[in-house]
This record gives structure tokens, sequence and C-alpha cells, in this order.
């Protein structure tokens, strides 16, 4: 059955800057947080993971189109390690989606017509200098200052 949700023309951007931290999180925490057809991706049976990955993209928009049609946007999704066993038996890994936001109500509409990635707005910004990144939202109670690393 065709669904706009599913992702229905390629997308193309250009990553200002993307920044993916993984946690390890005892499983106990997350198990409650996925579905009963997906269990935990682990380690030892013990640590289950949670990443959280922040991207400020230039001229996103559909494939083939003019750089010009396209929008800057930052881009944060949560996601949690999982697995799942289809119908033939097959073991297949991936990423459940808990949210995603943006930080303009025009990414959040069109991303949930077009994805399932249950997107929201917010205050989301991107700070960068020659020695540190720092993401923060006041709104969605979130502050990451990182080292930068500066490749010559």
């Amino acid at each position: 059955m065709f669904s706009l949700k599913n992702h229905p023309f390629a997308i193309e951007t250009f990553f200002n800057t993307s920044l993916v931290l993984t946690y390890a999180v005892a499983r106990e925490e997350l198990k409650d947080l996925i579905p009963e057809c997906l269990e935990l991706d682990t380690f030892n049976d013990q640590w289950a993971f949670v990443a959280v990955a922040m991207v400020d993209t230039k001229n996103l928009r559909p494939k083939d189109f003019p750089k010009f049609a396209g929008n800057d946007f930052i881009l944060t999704g949560y996601r949690i390690f999982v697995r799942y066993i289809n119908n033939t038996g097959k073991r297949l890994r991936g990423l459940y989606i808990l949210k995603s936001e943006t930080n303009k109500k025009k990414m959040s509409f069109f991303g949930n017509i077009f994805t399932h990635y249950n997107y929201g707005t917010t205050d989301i910004k991107f700070t960068k200098n020659q020695d540190k990144i720092i993401v923060s939202s006041v709104k969605s109670n979130l502050e990451i200052e990182v080292a930068q690393i500066n490749h010559k």
C-alpha cells in the first residue's frame, strides 16, 4: 500500500555540521520505550543503545531540485538501536524513532507528511567557534558542548 509517509522521493542536502552521540544504557531503562514486535539490540544482554543525532543542513530539498529551492534546517533525532525478525525469519537491525525535532515549522509540517519521524518544532541552534560546537535548546532541555577538532 502506498503511503506518503514512506519517503515517496529522495532528498538531498549539505551537512554544515553533524554531531551524533551514542550512549550505552541499562536495557531495563529502554525496554518499555519500544513496541513488543521489536527487541533491544544489546551488548552482553545488559546494555542497550540510544543515539542522538544533530544535523545543521543547508539547501535541503527533493533530489534534483535546484539548490535555491532548498531550505536550511537543524534536525535532531532520538533513536534506540533495535532488532526485528521478519515473517521469513530473517533477523534485521535498525533504529526505532522516539522523536525528531527541527528548528522550523515548515520542516515539521512537511516532515510529518512524508516520513514517520514524528517531528516537533523547537528552538534548537548550533553555535560553533574555533574550539567547540554547542548544540542547545531551552524548550527541549538540551545543552551539548564538544571540543571541535580542526583537521588541517
